[in-house]
């Protein structure tokens, strides 16, 4: 079986404001490279042999800080394909100012933005073909919230929770002889609580 750990990348300022990103390339904030540098070193302690990436950089930088610390020769391997869901003219926009733009209603309007299948398809693609290259390997996937949620929730619905994607969480699933899907971890960000303790220290 080939196990794969799906990672969402570290925050960024776009997600304190509580801006869609989607497609635009935000880089991650101080707090997002912390971060990526506790998960890190969390991975340094398991084995993994490869790493993909979405292209933009919150997710690549994410993925490179991870794969320093693996060593080995591990090196990240993008694809665009892993990038967010696209966010249309949500993107750069916060909650209030899509109220104020659209009304309160602004989720039943034309934004343009990609559609739930087309981000499933584009990601359950890839993850296959991953599943499909490194048979009983492990690999991590660096990617976005939506996507990641969207694809867990397509293939694993039994164990996929109704909860928001934690930055640097990391969920792992295994991929079997037959096609199918299981859950071993959903959204664990066990790692975070080191950099919590460390900002509350300040």
């Amino acid at each position: 079986m080939t196990r794969i750990g799906w990672i969402r990348h570290g925050v960024t300022q776009w997600n304190v404001e509580g801006r869609a990103q989607g497609s635009t390339d935000i880089p991650l904030n101080e707090e997002g490279l912390r971060q990526a540098e506790v998960l890190a070193e969390r991975l340094s302690k398991e084995e993994w042999h490869h790493i993909y990436s979405s292209d933009l950089q919150r997710a690549l930088v994410t993925a490179e800080t991870v794969a320093e610390r693996l060593g080995g020769g591990v090196a990240v391997k993008q694809d665009e394909r892993l990038r967010e869901m696209g966010g249309g003219l949500l993107e750069g926009t916060t909650e209030a100012e899509r109220i104020l733009k659209w009304g309160a209603d602004w989720r039943e309007t034309d934004w343009q933005g990609e559609s739930h299948e087309s981000v499933v398809d584009r990601g359950t693609e890839v993850l296959r073909e991953i599943a499909l290259n490194h048979p009983g390997q492990n690999v991590l996937i660096v990617s976005h919230g939506a996507l990641i949620g969207r694809c867990l929730k397509e293939l694993v619905p039994d164990a996929y929770k109704n909860e928001p994607l934690q930055n640097t969480s990391i969920s792992t699933i295994y991929a079997n002889a037959a096609g199918g899907w299981s859950c071993e971890k959903f959204n664990c960000a066990l790692h975070l609580s080191d950099v919590v303790d460390e900002v509350e220290a300040k």
